[in-house]
């Protein structure tokens, strides 16, 4: 894959990424206005955290990262790809359906796993009831992440990147159906004081969870065959490469392991703060906007690419596509994370000021989103960074990077909660994101120039936080002039919509003039596509 047809890569995923995203604030607009940050909303927030940690875990954490790369050598040397990825789908589903029938079972510890602040309260049946409908979500989207793994490793990201969109199309829906019909036969059973109408919107989003991730799976299982493999459903059997692929997996499930444990813990210093959950949820939506445009692109594009470089002995196209990568990536996530720092108060008012959402929700949630935008360009580098030990099926340096991270993350988030509340969670994450890129960055030196920083890259970056610098003065300076067009009753959609673009448009005059970023190198990116090698 030649460099300009990798950058197509990132903006193919990172355009579909963004789409998906847009509906998802429209799903958390109607979810904040609706549910608010009660019971029934932080029994969501939870109840749908639970399949999605173990996701990660086992699917996009630890299988895909070892899948991936043995799945692209073979493509690079003519073997049996599709029977191999046919073999890790049915070992995949039969550790997936053990797990769901363990969950189900054992739910209302799990909830208290990861909220324990919910222990005694109205909190714990709804969660625990809305966890036994979304939980089995774990096993169709994970069996569509390995399908993703497939695509992707072929330079086919179209269908893997927009299949999240269908999550938050079907969540959507549901919110809207939930108003207009009579649901009370589908509510889960009330506890006192629980509104009726709220817990119908509840079972009804967690339902449309479960028909997501159906659909999910459906969408890149056709779109697989017609990219020409077929995965047909077969008896599990553990042959010798799928016992290397657990060998290469148990150290990425681990690291994958390390990163949950991370959230937990976040949650659980949350779950003892009134609405805290909410929050942070919300928060964790905005920052996650430009991670998953840019960063999530740039990990999922490059693994595969990175792989078939090593298997070709391409030492130095490998470079190459790393530092590439960290550009992009850098130069269109650090102005988002000044942004978020800038201006956070108007970007949560506007999406989510309304209804059940007031404005101490929004101080709280802009807070939240203020911290997490200091670590974004660290979320975005360990994307670029882990790729390069996975390629040569290195799971174990990112795992014990994790694990420091880790210890980072548990010491802040619990020491500090006791003096700061619940945006200790939110420093917890984000100072341990800057110390495992540390960690990563260090480790990556022994493996020669394969991550070494090029010249290009170290005469771009300072140019590129100049720029973005210059954005965020404009941004908040616009701002306090500006202050009372964005409270509710104002023209704050406009407000908002006028300053993004005045910050976008700062932004790219300055990194153009100060020679950061050519837009003649991203408008070429955006010409072509990548095509199956």
């Amino acid at each position: 894959m030649k460099p300009i047809r990798l950058m197509a890569g990132f903006f193919t995923v990172g355009l579909w990424t963004l789409l998906s995203r847009v509906f998802g604030f429209a799903r958390d607009i109607l979810i904040a206005g609706i549910l608010g940050t009660g019971a029934v909303a932080e029994a969501f927030f939870v109840a749908f955290a639970l399949p999605n940690m173990f996701r990660r875990f086992f699917a996009e954490g630890a299988f895909n990262m070892a899948f991936v790369p043995m799945f692209s050598k073979k493509l690079e040397r003519g073997e049996d790809a599709a029977g191999f990825a046919s073999d890790a789908f049915a070992g995949l589903a039969t550790v997936l359906i053990a797990l769901t029938t363990l969950a189900l079972v054992f739910m209302p510890w799990l909830v208290l796993a990861m909220a324990a602040g919910f222990a005694g309260d109205e909190r714990l049946p709804i969660a625990t009831a809305m966890g036994r409908i979304v939980f089995p979500y774990i096993l169709f989207i994970s069996l569509a992440a390995l399908l993703s793994g497939v695509l992707n490793a072929t330079g086919r990201f179209a269908a893997a990147a927009a299949a999240p969109v269908l999550l938050n199309v079907i969540l959507v829906a549901a919110l809207l159906l939930a108003d207009r019909a009579d649901l009370g036969s589908l509510a889960i059973s009330r506890p006192e004081g629980a509104a009726l109408d709220t817990l119908q919107h509840g079972t009804l989003l967690s339902i449309g969870v479960l028909v997501a991730g159906v659909a999910q799976l459906a969408l890149l299982w056709i779109a697989a065959h017609r990219a020409g493999f077929t995965i047909r459903l077969r008896r599990p059997r553990l042959t010798p490469e799928l016992k290397r692929l657990a060998i290469i997996a148990a150290p990425a499930a681990l690291a994958g392991g390390v990163v949950q444990v991370n959230l937990l813990v976040g949650r659980q210093v949350a779950s003892f703060f009134d609405g805290a959950i909410a929050w942070l949820a919300l928060a964790d939506r905005l920052y996650q906007l430009p991670l998953g445009v840019v960063g999530i692109a740039v990990g999922i594009v490059l693994l595969p690419d990175l792989s078939r470089r090593l298997a070709a002995g391409d030492d130095a196209g490998g470079r190459d596509a790393f530092n590439r990568a960290c550009e992009i990536s850098l130069a269109l996530t650090v102005p988002a994370a000044v942004a978020l720092v800038a201006i956070p108060g108007p970007l949560v008012s506007v999406l989510f000021e309304r209804g059940a959402f007031g404005a101490e929700d929004t101080a709280a949630t802009a807070l939240a989103v203020a911290i997490y935008g200091a670590g974004l360009p660290a979320f975005v580098l360990q994307k670029a960074l882990q790729p390069v030990f996975f390629a040569r099926s290195d799971t174990r340096t990112p795992f014990r990077a994790a694990l420091w991270a880790m210890l980072v993350n548990v010491g802040l988030a619990i020491g500090l909660a006791p003096l700061i509340g619940f945006s200790a969670a939110a420093w917890g994450t984000t100072l341990a994101g800057w110390a495992m890129v540390a960690i990563l960055a260090r480790r990556a030196r022994s493996l020669g120039d394969a991550a070494k920083p090029d010249a290009r890259l170290k005469r771009r970056l300072p140019r590129i936080l100049l720029a973005s610098a210059i954005m965020g003065a404009v941004l908040f300076a616009v701002h306090l002039l500006t202050a009372p067009a964005y409270q509710p009753g104002g023209p704050r959609g406009l407000a908002l919509a006028g300053l993004v673009l005045l910050g976008i448009a700062v932004y790219f005059t300055a990194a153009q003039m100060l020679g950061a970023l050519r837009l003649s190198e991203l408008r070429g990116a955006l010409r072509r596509r990548p095509s199956a090698p």
